[in-house]
């Protein structure tokens, strides 16, 4: 009951997203597996440190990567800390567990050189598909919007007058994001191609659903809301043309977008308020890359290096 209470907690309270509470469902059911499985325990009150390390430790030997084990972990954190605000414990044996250390893993991002070449060079076709298509690419890239931020646009989150796309990020928190009148441009033509594209169907009731044109900005080729795993599809088809990154999702582009605006010297703070982070240590992981960057000139250039 406490478990299912929790999970309603963070979703409906703190609003985390979808993605979130569905892993920290999927870790408190582990949890609890095990402990059914190995100890026949299933009563909050009875769950100690050891046992609670003794999971830490299988999942270690499950060979589950340190990152895994510690996003499982945050889970019984955030889980512990709620049942001591109810009252429903009265000690925390989360406190005396220490995590595997983790290696810091560079955000990977596409090169400007690639990016340069697949929106100057790279044919996206013809007809509404295509200016669709490639309209997710440069949204991705020159917003550094999440996937989940790009198919919930509506037409009304654009604001011509000011240049602005007004996003929902994480915990319904709305934010700002300025373009140049080049995109705008791009917004303009799109939708242009889009209202076509529902003319041309309107001839067939059956092949229009939606039966007029509707609010979400990008939709899929049935007229529908554009869905992630589309979006997906068109990120990984057109990266391939220009990198052999193993990794091709639409967060690569959110990661080449900080990283190009750091190295052409935009102010971090400037930088975490377009990506929507709540704090500015989850920014300051892509200053490793700006550093790198400033490594590889000195060593080049300098003549003592």
């Amino acid at each position: 009951m406490e478990k299912e209470k929790f999970i309603a907690y963070i979703q409906y309270e703190k609003r985390y997203s979808s993605h979130t509470v569905i892993s920290y469902q999927n870790d408190l059911n582990q949890f609890f597996s095990f402990l059914q499985n190995q100890y026949g325990i299933s009563d909050i009150q009875s769950i100690t440190y050891p046992l609670i390390r003794s999971w830490l430790v299988n999942l270690m030997e499950s060979n589950i990567t340190a990152r895994s084990v510690n996003r499982k972990m945050t889970t019984l954190k955030s889980f512990y800390k709620y049942l001591l605000r109810e009252g429903i414990v009265d000690q925390n044996p989360m406190r005396k567990i220490t995590t595997p250390k983790t290696s810091k893993r560079l955000p990977v991002f596409v090169e400007k050189e690639k990016m340069d070449l697949l929106l100057d060079t790279i044919d996206f076709g013809n007809g509404f598909p295509a200016c669709r298509d490639r309209l997710v690419i440069e949204m991705l890239y020159a917003t550094g919007m999440r996937l989940s931020e790009l198919v919930n646009l509506k037409e009304s989150d654009v604001d011509f007058h000011n240049s602005t796309l007004k996003v929902l990020g994480k915990r319904n928190k709305e934010r700002l994001i300025p373009f140049t009148d080049k995109f705008g441009k791009m917004l303009k033509i799109y939708l242009a191609e889009k209202m076509n594209f529902f003319a041309e169907m309107k001839g067939n009731a059956s092949q229009n659903p939606a039966g007029s044109l509707p609010a979400p900005l990008f939709i899929s080729d049935s007229g529908r809301n554009i869905y992630p795993k589309m979006v997906y599809r068109i990120v990984t088809k057109y990266l391939a043309k220009v990198t052999t990154l193993e990794k091709k999702s639409p967060h690569i582009l959110r990661h080449t977008f900080a990283t190009h605006l750091l190295n052409n010297g935009a102010e971090l703070n400037a930088v975490k308020e377009l990506l929507g982070h709540a704090n500015l240590s989850a920014t300051q992981i892509y200053t490793h890359n700006t550093i790198e960057k400033l490594k590889k000139i000195y060593k080049q250039a300098h003549p003592k290096a």
